[in-house]
């Protein structure tokens, strides 16, 4: 394979990786070739791009498998073959799913079926570990990508694109997982004061897509290290902990799993997915009550006393003014609370819409869309091998070509994960490797008889599943509907 990888479509003069070819002496192809490390760089996305692809593996078939791309007659064939891979990828993918449900069961939130067993500790440490492996790899999959829980400067920040303060005790979690998938921003306006109030347009960072699991730390675990770290007696730390855990709902228990997956949420509001989110009063908040709570009670304590001083030989009228002054503090005390619930009503607000899935609903989307994204990067890899001779030391720039072609078809810049593909095509039998890393395709109509006759080995040879995937606890009669 030529060092200078160019991938044509011909007659549309439009690169893609449907025809990698060495740079052309003619015709009506045309080559895009890349000119230096840099611009590969550039065009591949190596700068911080996702591996995610934002293209719909629908209109990716499509756009693979036009005629003018493959030689007369096999365009149909590649169209099967991709149909095939797509049902085969799904499958696979769905399978591993029914192992990750059937270990999930005994941490389901949602379950309103009878339990027959209970299971030991043990167990259940053997379980949960295996729905955390799980997780990730479908997150890995995916193509989200994990942020650190630790790094207290992104988690917790103190700026609010809704306006809000908001604050988070990481140190309740037992497990904590948060990825995301496109980090993107969104154009809003918004009346600001260096504008005379007038609306300005300002771009807001966001997570396209947003991944959270968490399990609460047992209450007495939890007791033990706040004693520890906060030096308190364990009465003091019951007392604080009890006020942290009594801003979860009633029904969160720490011996559930709970995952919650979120759209489009501002990168400066991560702690409203949080459940125990705590709403706190911003400073320019705290000024502005005190100032007009402040100079409202002053006045009105200014005039009550003056009534007092002049109805202090009249009972009646020096009731009145208690029962004034009473009234101005009760007023000011009740600005404070619906101010808080304020910032609580625009919370759950925005939480509604940026909801998309609960716990098992999550795991089922999970399992799509790293499937999804699974087939995407195969049938853009098989796109190449398929058309020429291609050794693995050539796979940088296979890659570079076909993230160019992303780049030039639908404009989008991704980094793309070849090696993860070839794997798996690698694993399926599609590709072989030689002793000398020569890359060996099956031919498009080929390679979909090979996909028909593993259905036929996996219906004939359905495994136990959880066995399968390495643990050895039996899991019955806990189902986990939602």
């Amino acid at each position: 394979m030529s060092s200078a990888v160019g991938v044509a479509e011909a007659g549309t003069g439009v690169p893609a990786p449907g025809a990698v070819v060495s740079p052309p002496t003619g015709g009506a192809e045309t080559a895009v070739v890349a000119s230096s490390a840099s611009e590969a760089a550039q065009l591949g996305g190596r700068t911080g791009a996702e591996h995610f692809i934002p293209v719909t593996r629908f209109a990716l078939m499509d756009r693979l498998t036009r005629p003018q791309a493959w030689p007369p007659g096999v365009a149909a064939e590649v169209r099967r073959f991709f149909r095939y891979l797509d049902y085969w990828r799904h499958q696979q993918h769905n399978a591993a799913l029914l192992a990750l449900e059937q270990a999930y069961e005994p941490f389901s939130p949602d379950s309103d079926l009878f339990v027959t067993r209970q299971f030991s500790d043990a167990e259940r440490e053997q379980l949960g570990a295996f729905v955390i492996a799980e997780v990730k790899r479908l997150l890995k999959q995916a193509n989200y990508v994990p942020v650190d829980a630790r790094d207290v400067k992104l988690i917790l920040t103190r700026e609010s694109h809704y306006g809000l303060e908001l604050h988070v005790d990481l140190g309740a979690f037992e497990e904590l997982l948060i990825y995301y998938r496109g980090a993107s921003t969104r154009r809003e306006r918004r009346r600001t004061l260096r504008r005379f109030l007038r609306k300005q347009e300002f771009e807001v960072p966001i997570y396209r897509r947003l991944f959270v699991l968490f399990k609460l730390k047992p209450f007495e675990r939890r007791v033990e290290e706040v004693m520890r770290e906060s030096k308190l007696s364990r009465s003091e730390a019951e007392k604080q902990v009890r006020k942290l855990r009594s801003l979860l709902p009633a029904e969160v228990r720490d011996d559930s799993i709970y995952m919650k997956l979120f759209k489009n949420i501002p990168r400066a509001d991560l702690e409203m997915i949080f459940p125990n989110t705590r709403v706190m009063f911003r400073p320019l908040d705290k000024i502005k009550l005190w100032v007009t709570g402040g100079a409202g009670l002053g006045v009105g304590m200014f005039g009550a006393a003056g009534k007092l001083a002049v109805a202090t030989s009249n009972p009646v009228a020096a009731a009145g003014a208690m029962a004034g002054i009473g009234g101005i503090v009760f007023r000011q005390a009740m600005s404070f609370i619906n101010q808080r619930q304020r910032y609580m009503v625009i919370m759950a607000q925005n939480l509604y819409f940026h909801a998309m899935a609960d716990n098992r609903g999550v795991m089922v989307k999970l399992a799509d869309r790293a499937a999804e994204e699974d087939v995407k990067e195969e049938m853009l890899l098989y796109s190449v091998l398929a058309k020429e001779k291609v050794n693995r030391r050539d796979l940088t720039a296979v890659d570079e070509a076909i993230e160019r072609y992303l780049a030039n078809t639908f404009g989008v810049t991704v980094n793309f994960d070849d090696a993860d593909a070839l794997s798996r095509l690698i694993r399926d039998g599609i590709v072989t490797e030689a002793a000398d890393g020569t890359l060996h395709t099956m031919p498009p109509r080929e390679a979909a008889q090979h996909i028909d006759r593993k259905w036929d080995e996996v219906l004939d040879n359905l495994p136990d599943l959880i066995e399968t995937a390495g643990v050895e606890v039996e899991v019955s009669g806990n189902g986990a509907a939602d």
